[in-house]
């Protein structure tokens, strides 16, 4: 993770936004943010974590969040950007937010906490976390990127299970875990096992003796079936010949009785043949004139009744233009009067506003009246408190200044004291209960000893022979087992003929298989009772190792603890003596010595707090003077103005007759007048247009109906022209095709005879008579279909169906025997797979079971754990190292304890708790910058980045620049620090900086070096 920009604003002392570009901090590889003590420099990294993850070093995740906001803002807003992912190439934003709430802004609203993804130069919100982006948990983060203080230490702190946690979640160690997975393997392993045995149970009754007798029951059946299918084909030939007689037998009955259905059908065949031909006749050549003959007479009704129409509506219309014209006329002079009405609505808005100026001008002499008053109160307010100010300066000038550093002193001195004097008592019941565990733990080695039998010197000679004894059951068991093969072959011995085995012709005493298997149980359960007693063994050997670490580590903390009350010891005779020269011999004596210290002090503080408070309500009282003599002046020039304005605004009224009665007048009142004036001058304006507009359109509407008229009257005489001119051609045609009766030609051409259709019908009769004679005359020519036997048929076709059905059931015994054939040989073939399949599971279920006792309780992961950390301290031990002038070095034993190598001490080792503060800290700086190294070549990044706020201040000045040197030396490696120090010999020696100053109006600002 590289960070890009940090926006803050609102977050503890940063109350107004400010933005921290860290590409030109970060481009030096070293670089520093310097300030002094609570400026906010820390800050900073808390709000990194705040945007990350949603909470701060300082307060917990969920409480406290009022805490964090300024207390002069109203919110918390944060925009962290930063790179990330595989060699940092993706670019990200995470912000958070969170409101005061407003009914109670002593509490604050949930924040509102979202991460965006930059795609293409636009932001894009994220579901995904912190965790996931980052690719690390927060404590984590905070132990190899962002190292807040008093936390620099941490990784050092930890114990080792933690230790061992952190290491398998940070590297992904996990994927070592395989114990899970083993037993899941097992349990699949049985549960197949269960099968295989399951199936091969189902299977027993399929044998090579079954297969062969369901193959001579098949070969007994085909010849059977061989037989009845040539009967079946005989038959079949004698039946499909009778098939066809039979047919065509049917065939003749049915065209002789629809050649008499036809016959009777003629007649009506006729009468329809002549109504077609009638009808096509006159829809061919009279009814076209008729249609157009009855056209031209309905267009000529309609002329006829729209030449009324027009007649109608033309003398509507000229009355109605007469009554618009004179109503258009009104509103054209009504209309005209519009400018003099505009004027007075004028004048009448001067009226309204001279009226309004009048009012704030009572206004403004009565502000002037109220504020006169007050300034006399505030003058001689500000000379009692002048008076006052003088006393208690005065006061002040005899009390004596209290030493604040003598009384810090003292307080540090009584509470170190009190802390030395519980810290020792601590370590007196430690080490009391240190030793009660030391004769527990011995007395539990002796009992432990005490199970070995009196035959053993050690427990490792007691494991030996019982493995031995083992070893010697299970050949004794091997040499059983070989027997009970031997035994499978003794049913085939037979006397006078040799053994399959040994070639032997003579078998005095074959193999008993119940003596056998009777011996063969009770080897087993010996075995198992000897393991048992193994398992007992080992089991007391593992209690035995356990019980010697804990003595061991119990005397180490006996031992430790001991050195710890000696050094309490000292540092508390050496804070007593030097009370007793100031005749200090007890906690009493010092706490009274300090609250008549503490007295003196208060009363000085409160003389200088009234003094203070004094003076803060002098200057309040001449702020509200100088303010109210502002308001004075501005109320003055406010009176004159507005006297001017009325004055200006009444020489501007031009009839001022017709204004004189309205002063009067409420606004109101006058308001109305105006509004009604002016509404009604509107709808003048309004209806005007409109009456015009509709005298245009009613004017355009009589014109069109005297053009309609003229029309209609020529389309009328036309119309006549063409209806004689048809008359006379429809009756010459009547009397050339005989139709005399014009009413009974009318019906023909109303008639909803489907001409298509009959016709259709007349050609399908006359087709069918012909066929069903023609057939008819074709099969009487064969003398079998004429005499066809139908009862001898019937008794032929039922002899043919039972010699079918015959055959059909003899075919389906030998499908069904075909399938019991396959059935079996392939389910002696799945046996013999299943117990090749068996043995592959055997052997499998025994090389599992070997690997979980390897991975049980998570042991292969902690091995895995414990080669991290030794590489750790292996990357570490080159720094601390050359830190340390080769004098010391880190190393991790089994527990994943860490210990120190003092080369200066023989190569003797300690623990790492045991060096001193500077020496802990270049040691906490070493582990961290290993650490950040495993993490940037677990994320595949190119660069990584490390903040650092801790320590430095407990460094010498040889040390620091050692420090300092190493840091610098990082920028090879393509790393980058970020530094967090008030120390002035850092920020010299860093040339790219971010300096925090705070300011008491405005918070923490930020400044840089370039």
């Amino acid at each position: 993770m590289i960070p890009v920009q940090l926006e803050i604003q609102g977050l503890y002392s940063y109350r107004e936004k400010e933005t921290i570009d860290f590409e030109p901090l970060t481009a030096a590889g070293l670089f520093g943010i310097f300030g002094a003590v609570g400026s906010g420099k820390s800050s900073i990294l808390e709000a990194i974590l705040l945007a990350l993850y949603g909470s701060t070093e300082r307060l917990s995740d969920r409480g406290e969040k009022n805490s964090m906001v300024n207390l002069q803002s109203d919110q918390v807003l944060i925009r962290f950007i930063f790179r990330s992912g595989k060699n940092n190439s993706q670019t990200y934003l995470a912000r958070y937010e969170a409101k005061r709430n407003k009914k109670d802004p002593e509490k604050v609203d949930p924040a509102n906490h979202i991460f965006y993804h930059q795609v293409d130069g636009n932001w894009e919100a994220l579901e995904q976390k912190a965790e996931e982006i980052v690719g690390m948990k927060k404590d984590h983060f905070k132990q190899t990127v962002i190292i807040p203080q008093g936390k620099f230490r941490e990784f050092i702190d930890l114990t080792p299970g933690p230790r061992a946690e952190m290491m398998k979640e940070l590297f992904g160690l996990e994927r070592f875990d395989l114990a899970s997975k083993t037993g899941s393997l097992l349990r699949q392993v049985k549960d197949e096992k269960i099968r295989l045995d399951t199936k091969i149970q189902s299977l027993e009754e399929y044998s090579e003796e079954g297969l062969a007798s369901q193959n001579e029951k098949l070969e007994s059946q085909k010849l059977e079936l061989k037989q009845s299918s040539e009967k079946v084909s005989k038959l079949d030939l004698a039946v499909k010949s009778q098939e066809k007689f039979r047919e065509k037998h049917h065939a003749w009955v049915e065209f002789s009785q629809m050649k008499r259905e036809l016959l009777n059908q003629k007649p009506q065949i006729e009468k329809q043949r002549q109504l077609h031909r009638d009808f096509i006749t006159a829809k061919s050549h009279l009814r076209p004139v008729w249609y157009q003959l009855r056209d031209q007479r309905i267009d000529a009704e309609k002329y006829r009744v729209s030449i009324i129409d027009c007649e109608r509506f033309a003398v509507e219309f000229e009355k109605e233009l007469a009554e618009e014209k004179n109503q258009e006329k009104e509103l054209r002079e009504k209309n005209q009067k519009r400018p003099e009405r505009e004027g007075k609505i004028r004048d009448l808005k001067k009226v309204l506003e001279i009226k309004e100026l009048k009012e704030k001008l009572r206004s403004a002499e009565q502000e002037l009246e109220q504020i006169l008053p007050s300034i006399t109160t505030l003058q001689n307010q500000r000379k009692d408190l002048e008076q006052k100010l003088r006393e208690s300066e005065s006061q002040l000038g005899k009390l004596a200044a209290t030493d604040a550093n003598h009384l810090a002193s003292l307080k540090n001195q009584l509470h170190t004291w009190s802390d030395l004097e519980t810290q020792l008592a601590q370590k007196n019941k430690l080490i009391s209960q240190f030793e009660r565990e030391e004769r527990k733990v011995s007395e539990s080695l002796n009992s432990l000893l005490t199970q070995i039998p009196s035959e053993f010197q050690q427990l490792e000679d007691w494991l030996k022979s019982q493995q031995a004894e083992i070893r010697k059951w299970e050949e004794k068991r091997e040499a059983i087992l070989r027997k009970s093969g031997l035994h499978s072959h003794a049913h085939l011995l037979e006397d006078g003929k040799p053994c399959p085995l040994c070639g032997s012709i003579e078998h005095p005493d074959p193999l008993e298989k119940s003596s056998q298997n009777q011996a063969q149980k009770e080897i087993e359960l010996k075995i198992s009772k000897e393991k048992e007693q193994l398992e007992k063994i080992l089991l007391i050997r593992q209690q035995l190792k356990e019980q010697e670490i804990y003595l061991q580590n119990h005397q180490e903390n006996l031992k430790r603890n001991r050195q710890e009350k000696s050094t309490i010891s000292d540092k508390l005779g050496q804070i007593t003596q030097g009370l007793a020269a100031q005749d200090i011999d007890n906690q009493q004596t010092l706490n009274e010595q300090i609250q008549l210290l503490e007295n003196e002090s208060q009363i000085r503080e409160k003389t200088l707090s009234d003094i203070q408070k004094i003076r803060q309500e002098s200057d309040q009282v001449q702020k509200n003077l100088d303010q109210s003599q502002d308001k004075v002046q501005q109320a003055q020039m406010k009176k004159g103005n507005l006297q001017t304005a009325i004055q200006s605004k009444q020489d501007e009224i031009k009839d001022r007759d017709f204004c004189q009665a309205f002063f009067e007048k409420t606004p109101e009142d006058i308001q109305r007048g105006i509004y009604k004036v002016e509404k009604d001058i509107h709808e003048a304006v309004l209806a005007l247009e409109s009456k015009q507009k509709f005298l245009q359109e009613l004017q355009t509407k009589a014109a069109t109906n005297l053009a309609d008229l003229k029309n209609f009257k020529n389309s009328f005489e036309s119309a006549q022209t063409k209806i004689e001119k048809l008359e006379n051609e429809f009756e010459s045609l009547k009397e050339e095709h005989g139709f005399p009766d014009e009413e009974a030609l009318i019906r023909l051409f109303e008639h909803s005879l489907d001409a298509e259709k009959i016709a259709k019908e007349i050609q399908q009769f006359d087709q069918q008579l012909a066929l069903a004679e023609s057939r008819i005359e074709e099969l009487e020519k064969e003398k079998d279909v004429i005499e066809f036997d139908e009862e001898a048929f019937v008794k032929l076709a039922a002899q043919h169906q039972l010699t079918l059905s015959m055959n059909k059931e003899l075919q389906e015994r030998v499908v069904l025997l075909q399938q019991e054939v396959k059935t079996t040989s392939q389910k002696l073939e799945e046996k013999k797979i299943l117990f090749q399949e068996l043995e592959t599971v055997e052997k499998r279920e025994s090389y599992l079971r070997e690997l979980e006792k390897l991975f049980k309780g998570s042991g292969f992961v902690k091995y895995v754990s414990s080669i991290y950390l030794k590489e750790l301290c292996h990357t570490a031990n080159q720094r601390f190292m050359k830190l340390s002038k080769n004098s010391l070095s880190l190393e991790i034993d089994e527990d994943n304890t860490f210990w120190v190598i003092d080369y200066l001490n023989g190569g003797k080792k300690r623990l790492l708790k045991t060096l001193s503060g500077g020496q802990t800290f270049q040691a906490s700086l070493c582990l961290a910058l290993a650490l950040a190294e495993k993490v940037k070549a677990l994320n595949q990044a190119d660069q990584s980045f490390f903040f650092l706020d801790e320590g430095f201040g407990a460094l010498d000045r040889n040390s620091l620049r050692v420090v300092f040197e190493t840091l610098k030396s990082l920028r090879h490696e393509n790393r980058i620090v970020g530094i967090i120090s008030h120390v002035e010999e850092l920020q010299q020696e860093i040339g790219v900086y971010a300096q925090v100053e705070l300011d008491p109006e405005t918070g923490s600002k930020v400044s840089y070096s370039y």
